[in-house]
């Protein structure tokens, strides 16, 4: 067995799954809402047996090393490293050919070397000197938080790290410019960053994916300036201090979201240790994926300016679409959380504790803003807000807030009920819009689909098969991979009476087993009880073999019309007696 199959083989899929997002037995199998796009109603699917997932709302799935790849953002190389060493599995003589991920190796080699370059310069020599008593002194940040989250000075010398990566380290231009540490100009390489305070940004896995760089004075242009995206670095895909807070956000199932590295920095040393910044103007769909790995509650602490409050607004809906329970802290008297926890640490650590729901938030700024006794501000403030409420995922936490807003706006409960339903018609109507060309199917396709789910993933497989087979005697499954498993199902109890699916497929042909797949993974229903599953059965191989017979009636009541019409006697009466044997069967 090669490494890539040891891997496999040691690795538990519904284990691995498990841990990025939460799943549900469902019969044989667990279902979740997708990962990899939006969606209500979960469409993902993975199998224990099997050992592999799919979607069947975005059409993604494969093994343990597609799913890692998909959620992380990874190549094969890198994936396989992951899982080998979580299930024990050595690589040292494994050899990857030369591509994207040993390009991302490098990529973070140099991104640590900067790291540590600009942090030496900044903690031990004298050109970081006035770097230093600008964190220490007027930024008040204690040496030790220095050095836990790298910090370091990038000096104005135009090459100062380019020369120590090209000559000590041995790197190449091309290397500097794909990890974005150096710019061009003619046939020289000079540093993208100088003269500025650095903040390391480290992905999840303590990988150095790029920089923030913050300039000692703040009466310039470009306060802070940031790495161009690289194949390591994508804006909005990362936190800063998430390496070093993420075992306390799990400890807390809880994350303190704020704007800016300082602010992480300051609440850390405060002793609020679950503390991550966005670096940007508000929480991205990707940052909202990866922080609900860690937490199930995001408390947004934004700067208290107009822009602060707005990046709340676009940061909810993926918040919402996460299942996250999110919440507002409020510094009123503070511009940010780290001119906040600075000027009054005690008053800071209360605003922590009486965050407040993010909707009831919402709705407290719109009274404020809109006059909740006027026709007009009714309208202003239920247009603004049901925008969100029609978003929230839990029944009863919508209904709680939209009954709130009624009380709010003195309506009627019927009347928030009607608006949220327009709001909903339109995005159904956006969604119903998009093109379905290619994708339709024949009833008799989805039901054969839906029946060979019903039948392989049910505790009782050769019972509900018996049944089925018994009812469509004469009868042929419309797809041909449909009725070549079918066909195989018949042969495999011929010899046994117990079905594994696993071991099933392995006797399949290669071509079929797609098809296996979809029907082993398909998202069945939950069904109440076994009568119900066998109900369930029956009612769809009857209406298949109806479907079956008006096919048959169709077809013989064409050859009949054309032997009429050519003359071709002898075998009419043959026919005419089928087509009455058929209507005769479709009565019963």
């Amino acid at each position: 067995m090669d490494q890539v199959a040891q891997v496999r083989e040691k690795t538990d899929i519904v284990a691995l799954i498990s841990e990025y997002i939460p799943l549900k037995k469902m019969g044989r199998n667990f279902k979740a809402l997708c990962p990899f796009h939006s969606e209500k109603t979960p469409s993902f699917v993975a199998s224990p047996e099997r050992q592999i997932w799919h979607c069947f709302g975005c059409n993604l799935g494969g093994d343990c090393f597609t799913f890692l790849m998909n959620y992380e953002n990874l190549e094969f190389p890198e994936a396989l490293r992951i899982l080998a060493k979580k299930a024990g599995v050595e690589l040292a003589q494994f050899r990857f050919e030369k591509g994207v991920s040993s390009e991302k190796e490098i990529l973070y080699a140099l991104n640590h070397l900067a790291a540590e370059f600009y942090h030496y310069l900044l903690t031990k020599h004298n050109v970081g000197k006035a770097a230093l008593l600008y964190l220490t002194q007027k930024r008040g940040v204690l040496l030790p938080l220095i050095t836990t989250f790298k910090l370091g000075f990038a000096p104005r010398i135009g090459n100062a790290l380019s020369n120590y990566l090209l000559k000590k380290k041995g790197y190449k231009k091309e290397d500097l410019l794909k990890a974005g540490l150096a710019f061009q100009r003619g046939s020289d390489v000079f540093d993208f960053f100088q003269g500025r305070i650095m903040f390391p940004l480290f992905d999840h896995r303590d990988n150095v994916v790029g920089f923030s760089g913050r300039s000692l004075s703040d009466g310039v242009p470009s306060k802070y300036i940031n790495t161009k995206e690289t194949l390591v670095y994508q804006k909005g895909s990362h936190f800063f201090g998430l390496n070093i807070s993420k075992e306390e956000i799990k400890k807390e199932s809880r994350a303190i979201i704020v704007e800016g590295e300082f602010d992480v920095i300051s609440l850390f040393q405060g002793g609020i240790r679950n503390a991550v910044a966005v670096k940007g103007s508000g929480l991205t769909e990707n940052q909202a994926n990866l922080i609900s790995r860690f937490a199930q509650k995001a408390s947004l602490c934004f700067d208290q300016d107009l822009a602060g409050q707005e990046a709340i607004k676009r940061s909810l809906p993926f918040l919402e679409q996460k299942g996250l329970t999110t919440t507002v802290i409020e510094t009123p008297d503070a511009k940010d959380p780290d001119e906040a926890i600075r000027k009054n640490e005690a008053a800071f650590k209360k605003a922590l504790r009486n965050d407040a729901g993010v909707y009831d938030f919402l709705l407290a700024k719109l009274k404020r803003l809109y006059d909740p006794k006027t026709a007009d501000g009714k309208r202003k403030i239920s247009e603004e807000l049901l925008v969100f409420l029609s978003e929230i995922q839990n029944e009863i936490v919508k209904e709680h807030y939209l009954k709130k807003l009624s009380l709010e706006l003195d309506v009627s409960y019927e009347s928030v009920l009607r608006q949220v339903e327009k709001i909903k018609s339109k995005k159904e109507e956006k969604i119903n819009s998009r093109s379905s060309a290619g994708l339709s199917r024949t009833r008799e396709e989805v039901l054969e689909e839906y029946l060979l789910a019903l039948i392989l993933q049910t505790e009782e497989v050769l019972g509900i098969f018996t049944k089925a087979k018994d009812i469509l005697a004469g009868f042929e499954l419309s797809v041909p991979s449909h009725q070549r498993i079918f066909e195989r199902l018949t042969l495999h109890f011929d010899k046994s009476k117990s079905f594994n699916g696993k071991l099933f497929a392995k006797t399949l042909p290669q071509e079929l087993l797609s098809s296996f797949d979809t029907c082993f993974l398909f998202p069945l229903p939950k069904f109440s009880t076994s009568d119900r599953y066998q109900e369930e059965v029956e009612k769809i191989v009857n209406e298949l073999r109806t479907l079956y017979l008006k096919s048959k009636i169709r077809l013989i009541s064409e050859r009949i019309k054309s032997h009429e019409k050519e003359g071709r006697r002898e075998e009419l009466e043959t026919l005419k007696k089928e087509f009455s044997r058929l209507v005769s069967s479709l009565s019963k």
